[in-house]
């Protein structure tokens, strides 16, 4: 048996083997590789949410989920909206130009929201992450100041923050509460999770 014969012979079973070992690496691939794509129900947990608005009454707040968020849409009465100028001085970020959760140009107004009567935003406290509860009464109550106006309190912490979620000074929230991304389809159909037509 010649030199050259064996030299093949290894050639042969080496490029056998290289051939072999790269199918078996692709077969263990594709799966692993396929895993990275979301699932369906990543895909629904990140959908958009549709909301019917219509029978929302003034004074009225309902809760949505959004990406696993309670999602909070209140119909505030024209007194709420009026309300928002009294409270003004007392919030830390009026016009919501804080950074650290970044608030649609179109809610970077007073009322914080496309339309003053209603306001969108993510229940959430921006302090450690509690809900917040309903303090929508105007008036002197336990926890709140005597010429509270309405709004939100976590009584985690007590952080306070009035009806378009902007927190109150000298509170542990540092910021107002975040305003997902959000149209209106109509006058009754809210669509939470886009704020464009693709």
């Amino acid at each position: 048996m010649s030199e050259a014969s064996v030299d093949n012979s290894r050639r042969n079973w080496l490029i056998t083997s290289c051939a072999v070992g790269g199918a078996g690496a692709a077969a263990v691939a594709v799966p692993f590789v396929s895993s990275f794509a979301p699932s369906e129900r990543a895909k629904a947990a990140g959908a958009s949410v549709e909301v019917d608005i219509s029978d929302i009454a003034p004074g009225q707040k309902v809760t949505v989920e959004w990406r696993g968020k309670p999602v909070w849409i209140l119909r505030r009465t024209p007194e709420q909206v009026a309300s928002l100028a009294k409270t003004e001085g007392d919030v830390v970020d009026p016009k919501s130009e804080r950074k650290a959760y970044p608030t649609p140009a179109y809610a970077q107004n007073q009322h914080r929201s496309i339309k003053p009567e209603y306001f969108v935003g993510i229940g959430i406290c921006t302090h450690l992450g509690c809900s917040p509860g309903d303090k929508l009464t105007a008036g002197p109550q336990p926890s709140l100041p005597d010429n509270w106006q309405g709004g939100f309190l976590c009584a985690c912490h007590g952080s306070t923050f009035d009806v378009a979620g902007r927190v109150f000074k000298n509170k542990p929230a540092p910021d107002n509460l975040e305003v997902p991304p959000h149209m209106y389809l109509s006058d009754t159909k809210l669509l939470i999770g886009e704020d464009k037509k693709a």
